[in-house]
């Protein structure tokens, strides 16, 4: 389904299942992707529901932003849609904000495709396969990524009856790519793959894992530790123990990632031994215990950011030096983590995503 619904935007040709954003104007847009939102009982969108309910009011939409849910927004895997519409009754009150000011876009993902595929009645959103932001610098695409997927591709029908009828009355959480950090990274290869062959920027969800210029969390510390040491003999007073602090931090963080990610994984790359070129993103997802990420788009940059809740962040948050901006009078806190200007990115895939052999 993606090839088709993709490649029909690359050659400008119309697709009900498609929609078009444009903010050369000035625009803003918010990607979020992965609230699985269900019933209350072992919800995976309960730790986060109550910011998120927050942040999209008041940051976001009395700010003008625009809204792109980039699918497995209700986890109807598990819940019936009646049910779900009931417990998140609040959220759907604000996602009514965006869409009567005809700012919200949704996008179906594996959990929640049977909305695209018109199973579920009186459904008040219209559902797309691929949504294109175009910019003056480029067009960024936006889609879930579970068609890369070959478990949902092939067995999609038979995961969503297990998950549902056999998994999720014994609270069994789901068998999905996130869980698996060899699939998860079979997939992001396959949108890295794809976004080269087309030139193109690609924003996708699905597997959990944050991406920031085709960089996942484990390769961005890398490099910035790397970054930190050039810098370090330079360096001179409270400067100096700062970033002392931060290699240290950092260090830490990698340690967990190494525990936690298979090693054969951890030594591969998506972009093999070429250089890496900017052109997958993916959005993380709104599960975290701590917080969760997204990606905002202007017209001139694009940025990785997270969320939280003050004294409940993850360490490298408050003490990397990064920009925190907060909500008066909540306690909710937003952190940019990555941000880079869409017209060096769009320079990066026209010199770099070239094969320099053909």
């Amino acid at each position: 389904m993606l090839n088709n619904d993709f490649y029909s935007f690359l050659s400008n040709e119309e697709d009900a299942q498609n929609a078009a954003i444009g903010i050369t104007g000035g625009g803003k847009v918010l990607i979020v992707s992965d609230l699985h939102m269900g019933t209350g009982a072992r919800d995976d969108l309960l730790y986060n529901g109550d910011m998120l309910i927050c942040v999209l009011e008041e940051y976001y939409f009395k700010n003008g932003w625009i809204l792109v849910l980039n699918g497995d927004i209700e986890e109807l895997f598990r819940y019936p849609m009646d049910f779900i519409r009931e417990k998140w009754a609040a959220l759907y009150r604000v996602f009514n904000l965006f869409s009567d000011a005809d700012r919200l876009y949704k996008i179906a993902g594996n959990h929640d495709e049977q909305l695209l595929l018109k199973k579920t009645q009186s459904y008040p959103y219209k559902i797309y396969s691929v949504v294109k932001i175009v910019t003056s610098s480029i067009s960024a695409y936006v889609y879930h990524g579970h068609q890369l997927s070959a478990i949902y591709s092939r067995f999609g029908a038979l995961m969503r009856a297990v998950i549902r009828y056999i998994l999720a009355p014994f609270g069994i959480r789901n068998i999905s790519d996130s869980r698996s950090p060899r699939r998860r990274f079979l997939i992001e290869k396959k949108a890295y793959a794809l976004s080269l062959e087309n030139s193109c920027l690609s924003i996708i969800g699905h597997t959990h894992r944050p991406l920031f210029e085709s960089l996942g969390r484990f390769d961005y510390i890398k490099f910035e530790i790397e970054r930190l040491c050039r810098d370090y003999p330079a360096s001179a007073g409270d400067d100096r123990v700062r970033i002392e602090n931060e290699v240290s931090e950092l260090r830490g963080e990698l340690c967990k990632l190494k525990r936690s990610e298979r090693r054969d994984v951890l030594r591969q790359s998506l972009y093999g031994d070429e250089l890496p070129v900017p052109c997958l993103f993916n959005s993380g997802c709104v599960l975290g215990k701590k917080g969760f990420n997204a990606v905002e788009i202007t017209n001139e940059d694009i940025a990785l950011i997270y969320w939280f809740t003050e004294g409940k962040s993850k360490k490298f948050v408050t003490r990397g030096g990064y920009k925190i901006e907060s909500i008066a009078g909540k306690p909710y806190r937003r952190a940019v983590l990555n941000h880079n200007r869409l017209d060096y990115i769009s320079a990066c895939i026209k010199l770099l995503g070239k094969n320099i052999h053909e």
